[in-house]
């Protein structure tokens, strides 16, 4: 036990004194002991966790948090109180969302928004995640939702690795480092960095998708993220550069969700053409149609790039984080979705429950003026500040209408 306690530590030293997130994984496996205890495990496979997601929360959720923080993706259940929002603002989300259940009135009926809505639902017994109740498996797939932990999408190895030249392997070429941000290291001849996220690839397996009968046919998508990617919106957006694969990585666990064309489900995949990239270029806000291509990014509606080219990637997050998309450039499931949870049903961006984002110039909320019981859906003002990471009212109209019109321009 003093040789783990030592091991997390050193981790927490290591992470304090580069202040990013990959000191303890470093893009691929991280130090043995870090996750097992070979003479004391709580759980299978010597873990120090009951199950798999526990033994990744016991790092990505920190019960003395008292903001945005780094790698954490989880509030602690005790943060989480009547009225009190989850703290992370990774792109993500923060699954602290799930344990957040809203019940309202509206034209008098009484219904509840149950958390296990808000996103994906891991099992991590020690930090009371559980199984979600309602799909019993993944929403367009088989997966078993019983099955749903972390490593059901990361590697918990980190053995997918980017090669020189781009090509995705297992073996090989060293990791030198984390390849998921803007400031990572490139890899020379013989050397390899991390893939996006220590998402798995082609081939992926464990014992949870074994189980599950699931089968990776893709690698990681391309992206990288800046350094200091938790952090709250209040001023700026956080910029993700998505390169191109998201979709079709998502689509190993939801294939039915997943279509190139046609009229039943919002196609991905495809290039924006220039009418909807002008449309999100010009959109500033409900009645505003001012923007330029050169600041029109919002973290409500990312994009793909549709390209692998980690340099131009890199270049977007440190010189152009403000830029809107080309006509090129792609939706994907991420451009509406959080991959964790966010603080709306279906782990969306943004309220779509309702017609309005903001109302009278305010983020809707029980406590706000006037209180409108289908646009405020039970949270405070400030809990639906925070599913927004922050992002001030003011930057949208008084009136607001629903985000898909920054591609669809209806309102």
């Amino acid at each position: 036990m003093k040789v783990l306690k030592l091991s997390l530590i050193v981790a927490a030293v290591a992470f304090l004194s580069y202040g990013t997130s990959y000191a303890f994984h470093s893009g691929g496996v991280a130090e043995c002991v870090g996750c097992h205890n070979m003479h004391e495990p709580a759980g299978e496979y010597l873990l120090i966790g009951t199950d798999q997601s526990s033994t990744c929360l016991s790092c990505h959720e920190n019960a003395a948090d008292t903001g945005p923080s780094s790698y954490h993706i989880s509030t602690a259940e005790a943060s989480l109180g009547a009225g009190l929002a989850p703290k992370q603002r990774t792109p993500g989300g923060d699954f602290g969302w799930l344990k957040k259940s809203y019940t309202m009135t509206i034209r008098g009926t009484t219904s509840t928004e149950a958390g296990e809505t808000h996103g994906h639902n891991i099992v991590a017994a020690d930090k009371n995640y559980v199984e979600d109740a309602t799909n019993t498996t993944a929403p367009g797939g088989s997966y078993p939702a019983n099955k749903l932990a972390c490593i059901s999408c990361h590697d918990m190895h980190g053995k997918y690795r980017r090669l020189n030249g781009g090509a995705i392997a297992t073996t090989g070429a060293p990791i030198i480092g984390s390849g998921s941000y803007a400031t990572s290291l490139d890899p020379a001849a013989g050397e390899a960095v991390g893939v996006y996220r220590l998402l798995g690839g082609i081939g992926y397996t464990n014992s949870l998708i074994a189980a599950a009968g699931v089968s990776f046919a893709v690698n990681p998508p391309a992206a990288v993220a800046p350094s200091s990617y938790n952090r709250t919106e209040s001023s700026t957006y956080t910029r993700v550069a998505y390169g191109k694969g998201m979709s079709r990585w998502c689509a190993t666990c939801h294939p039915d969700m997943h279509t190139d064309s046609g009229g039943l489900k919002h196609s991905v995949d495809e290039n924006l053409g220039s009418t909807i990239a002008n449309n999100y270029n010009t959109y500033v806000k409900s009645g505003d149609a001012t923007g330029s291509s050169a600041s029109s990014y919002s973290s409500l509606v990312p994009f793909e790039t549709n390209s692998t080219d980690y340099t131009a990637l890199k270049a977007i997050v440190t010189s152009t984080p403000n830029a809107g998309p080309a006509s090129s450039n792609q939706v994907m499931c991420l451009s509406c979705h959080r991959a964790h949870a966010s603080g709306f049903m279906e782990m969306t961006r943004w309220n779509n429950e309702g017609e309005f984002m903001t109302y009278t110039s305010l983020w809707p909320g029980t406590d706000t003026t006037p209180s409108v019981p289908q646009f405020a859906r039970g949270r405070l003002g400030a809990e639906t500040l925070a599913a927004y990471n922050d992002i001030p009212a003011s930057k949208f109209a008084s009136y607001q209408r629903v985000y898909c019109n920054k591609c669809h321009v209806q309102d």
